[in-house]
């Protein structure tokens, strides 16, 4: 009866830790505040007709007349090293010795950051992917799933609340 016991809650755990990753949308990063924020903001147009002035490094940095909810660093705490599945679109850092990217930057949509202001901070999510991906179009979406962390990051190009571990970066395929 103890082996019967202790063979359930071996087979219990090992679902819990082999769990699926939670699906998250980008809006679920939001803290209710910015959500709100977000929602009552004018809208930034997206057409990709005329760059972000400057070249790409300071295009990648907030400009200064957006509305203070596009510089926020809020996070959702509860996403802290979490499991999770999320798509958007790379903004490749860094590569291997096989030109794979081991460091990319995933954001909510194409052209982020280059033809319009980047996301705020808690919208941008620094992955870390040692095995590499090669990134050829950073117009195409990936699906990324790993562990995600509360890591405020910043580089030359851009802030980031989140970081990820991955332990998986595909392209994206609508599932």
């Amino acid at each position: 009866m103890r082996l019967l016991c202790l063979v359930c809650l071996c087979l219990v755990l090992s679902a819990t830790v082999h769990a699926a990753p939670r699906t998250v949308d980008w809006l679920d990063l939001l803290p209710e505040e910015d959500y709100q924020a977000m929602l009552e903001m004018p809208e930034i147009g997206h057409d990709g007709k005329t760059e972000a002035p400057g070249d790409f490094t300071q295009s990648m940095r907030q400009r200064d007349d957006l509305p203070a909810v596009m510089y926020s660093t809020s996070v959702v705490e509860s996403f802290d090293k979490q499991q999770v599945k999320i798509a958007g679109f790379p903004v490749p850092l860094e590569t291997n010795e096989n030109g794979d990217y081991t460091s990319f930057f995933l954001v909510p949509y194409a052209g982020a950051c280059i033809h319009v202001p980047p996301p705020p901070p808690n919208q941008i999510i620094l992955v870390d992917y040692p095995q590499g991906i090669a990134i050829d179009d950073i117009y195409e979406a990936f699906w990324m799933s790993g562990t995600l962390h509360i890591d405020q990051t910043s580089n030359a190009l851009a802030d980031a609340s989140y970081r990820v571990e991955a332990d998986q970066v595909w392209v994206y395929d609508g599932e």
